[in-house]
């Protein structure tokens, strides 16, 4: 009997996981618990590891086992500057290509995302700030573009939503989204691709209190 039905629920399940934070970066994934979890044999276990790896989420090490991957400082940073440019160029085809139904839905999202970030909603603001951007990747009606930016937003997921733990970090971010949405409705390509990238790239202060939050959650 096949394996890939299990494969495929269990390594969405533990992306889920480890974008949600169950998993913090640099935690070491327990095969003999996941089996009982999922009440399922080693090899699905095994092939979803396989699987994740290939995505960036988690690095296989011999002998050692299966971790969430944890980057060194000039490694994340490197992935939000390359995170940054694919989101610009998400924002200049989406002013150009949205449809009106997409850029209502976008509307909508941007409007949780107020009523979330007036509330002081961290987590719930974190799971609507995701949609916010998913929205943008499908308004590029470029497949491939959109699978991409996906890919690349679930491997920095996990610090993103560390990074709306520094003070103020939420209030900043909305007023961003607010810049972001008016250069799509606008149209104006190239705004749209200056407040993503402005939106996404972590530089100067901003990564030095990632990595504060970083060093203090995994401590």
């Amino acid at each position: 009997m096949s394996s890939v039905p299990n494969t495929l629920r269990i390594r969405r399940a533990l992306e889920d996981a480890i974008v949600a934070g169950r998993f913090l970066p640099g935690t070491r994934l327990d095969p003999e618990a996941l089996e009982r979890e999922f009440d399922c044999s080693r090899t699905p276990i095994r092939e979803a590891f396989q699987q994740l790896e290939a995505s960036g989420l988690v690095r296989v090490m011999p002998k050692r086992g299966t971790f969430v991957t944890q980057w060194s400082p000039a490694e994340l940073a490197e992935r939000f500057e390359v995170m940054a440019e694919v989101e610009a160029s998400c924002g200049r085809l989406a002013a150009r290509r949205i449809s009106e139904g997409e850029l209502a839905a976008l509307r909508q999202v941007h409007d949780d995302c107020r009523r979330l970030a007036q509330a002081g909603e961290v987590e719930a603001y974190y799971h609507r700030n995701s949609d916010f951007h998913h929205c943008i990747y499908r308004a590029t009606h470029n497949v491939f573009l959109t699978q991409e930016a996906a890919r690349l937003h679930a491997m920095l997921q996990p610090y993103r939503r560390m990074q709306l733990q520094v003070r103020n970090r939420i209030g900043r971010s909305f007023t961003e989204h607010d810049a972001i949405v008016a250069a799509i409705e606008a149209g104006d390509g190239e705004a749209a691709a200056r407040a993503l990238r402005d939106h996404v790239i972590v530089q100067g202060d901003r990564f030095h209190d990632l990595i504060a939050v970083l060093r203090q959650t995994l401590a």
